[in-house]
């Protein structure tokens, strides 16, 4: 589970970063990714909307991003923010196939440390 620090909780955080990050489009996520000038931890936030599923298959899908991104907050630059929103097609995607797109979206859009040293 993602601690405190780590998720993105206000509504003008995830409109900011929605507007003014840039974006990443995979098969089954939309990221977006804009970094904070103040810096501090990543963040991360998710939104799944009424169109990927029912409650159960949303909150599926939501606790198997929020572990993709646990796995990733260890290597992502510090003052990251990221908004992942689902599409549809993440309720029947399997694990895997979720976990690399978000992994992809993230060595594209600099969330890796590594990734944020190479853009600099």
């Amino acid at each position: 589970m993602l601690e405190r620090a780590s998720r993105i909780t206000s509504g003008d955080d995830y409109r900011g970063v929605v507007r003014r990050g840039s974006r990443f489009v995979g098969e089954h996520t939309v990221t977006y990714v804009r970094m904070n000038p103040k810096g501090g931890q990543p963040r991360f936030g998710f939104i799944v909307a009424k169109t990927v599923g029912n409650a159960v298959t949303r909150n599926l899908v939501r606790r198997r991003l929020k572990a993709i991104c646990h796995d990733s907050v260890v290597h992502a630059a510090r003052g990251a923010d990221v908004v992942i929103r689902a599409l549809p097609s993440a309720a029947t995607a399997p694990f895997a196939s979720l976990h690399a797109e978000v992994d992809r979206a993230f060595a594209k859009r600099g969330v890796t440390a590594e990734a944020a040293e190479a853009h600099r």
